[in-house]
């Protein structure tokens, strides 16, 4: 199955850390956590705390602990295709949770949103439209998820991770119009 994952953190510094984790899959379910950090996470950056409007004090009072984030998300994720939409950031705290967890940091490995959309298309279309053309087919049914109007990311795991999962329907359904044509 197709997940969609999204994380908020801490900064953008080297020493950043996941504060929050959602995730939808491709059949719409979905599961967020406000995660309380681990007692080695002390980066902290106001400046991203008024982008997310998380405080590092709500996270202590009601986040989950890191490492039941941590072993959920292994519990709950592993065998899947998981996809974000900056792999190289999320996949950067995702590694920081697993650690702290004392788990494997690649358990889990993500990939670009855009693969998906990509494969996606490729697999409804591959077998209507001839092969010189699939490659132009893709893309174009991609583009109508990157054109369609956008809000600017809420910033929030579980608003962020849907997006991305519903620009993924967007593809979806374009192929599969495309291919009833």
């Amino acid at each position: 199955m197709l997940v969609f994952l999204d994380f908020e953190a801490s900064s953008l510094a080297k020493l950043s850390y996941p504060i929050e984790v959602a995730w939808v899959c491709e059949d719409g379910s979905e599961e967020s956590h406000l995660i309380r950090p681990a007692a080695q996470w002390t980066d902290w950056d106001a400046a991203a705390e008024a982008i997310h409007h998380i405080p590092r004090a709500r996270l202590e009072a009601e986040g989950t602990p890191h490492d039941v984030v941590a072993r959920r998300m292994i519990e709950t994720l592993t065998g899947h295709e998981l996809f974000a939409s900056a792999p190289s950031w999320d996949g950067k705290w995702l590694s920081a949770l697993l650690r702290a967890a004392k788990l494997p940091r690649h358990a889990l490995r993500l990939r670009d949103t855009e693969d998906a959309q990509r494969d996606t298309a490729t697999a409804i279309l591959r077998d209507v439209v001839p092969a010189e053309l699939l490659g132009r087919a893709v893309a174009e049914v991609v583009t109508l998820a990157e054109v369609r109007d956008r809000d600017v990311p809420a910033h929030r795991a579980l608003a962020d991770a849907r997006d991305e999962w519903e620009r993924w329907c967007v593809v979806k359904r374009a192929a599969e119009a495309r291919a009833a044509e």
